[in-house]
């Protein structure tokens, strides 16, 4: 029997609790198998998450509770040269194979796609809007986008920081300072639920206001009581 082909691209979802979604999202993915590896890195769900990827992934890693914590599980039990981490909410184009920059010619490269938010409320276009605007000027990149890295940036960088919120802005930070982003301006869609159960309005106001505290100096932890995310939970 012949070795089954290398996948040219994990791509990594940490979850917690996802039983009412996860099976529709997995789905929606396998298109992109065999040449994508699908890898769901579970934070110690108590609900039948787990249970219900079976069959739809390719690895099924469990992992302590933590965003950062699950995403480098992810990678030490993926296979591919090029590393995408992506929200289970968080739907990718259906050419996502031609977007990526699998054929680049060197080997230390990362970016991040513009987003769009799906929801009811007005102000979500306005959000995504400034979102993919910062980011492109910036070079920082936020879960909802779906980082991308080849394997050799992400170890040279060492990997998500452990920390319990903006672990996205802070490898942003570590990657940026060895290249700019790749910016794809074809979008994933996200689901704008975040925005619509806590209020848009006050969500907006909170992570700017957590982003500008982090910028200066305030410890992860700190900034996660203020978010009202319990540490050591995967919170969205």
């Amino acid at each position: 029997m012949s070795a089954s082909p290398t996948p040219v691209v994990s791509i990594i979802i940490p979850t917690l609790d996802e039983a009412r979604i996860i099976v529709a999202k997995l789905q929606a993915l396998q298109y992109l198998r065999p040449q994508c590896e699908l890898i769901i890195v579970d934070g110690g769900s108590r609900d039948a998450s787990m249970e219900l990827a079976r069959g739809w992934v390719d690895k099924l890693v469990e992992s302590p509770a933590g965003r950062a914590k699950q995403m480098n599980a992810g990678v030490q039990a993926s296979s591919a040269e090029l590393l995408l981490f992506l929200h289970l909410d968080t739907d990718v184009p259906a050419n996502l194979m031609e977007l990526l920059p699998i054929q680049r010619d060197v080997y230390d490269y990362w970016g991040r796609f513009d987003v769009t938010i799906d929801g009811q409320h007005r102000m979500l276009p306005i959000v995504a809007f400034f979102m993919n605007m910062r980011s492109r000027i910036t070079g920082i990149a936020t879960g909802d986008q779906g980082i991308f890295v080849s394997r050799s940036l992400f170890n040279k960088v060492g990997g998500f920081p452990d920390q319990p919120l903006m672990e996205d802005i802070e490898i942003s930070r570590r990657l940026l300072s060895e290249v700019r982003p790749v910016c794809i301006r074809q979008k994933v869609v996200t689901s704008g639920r975040r925005w619509e159960q806590k209020g848009a309005i006050r969500t907006i106001v909170l992570m700017w206001s957590l982003r500008w505290a982090y910028w200066c100096g305030e410890a992860p932890d700190k900034l996660a009581e203020r978010y009202g995310y319990r540490v050591g939970k995967n919170n969205k």
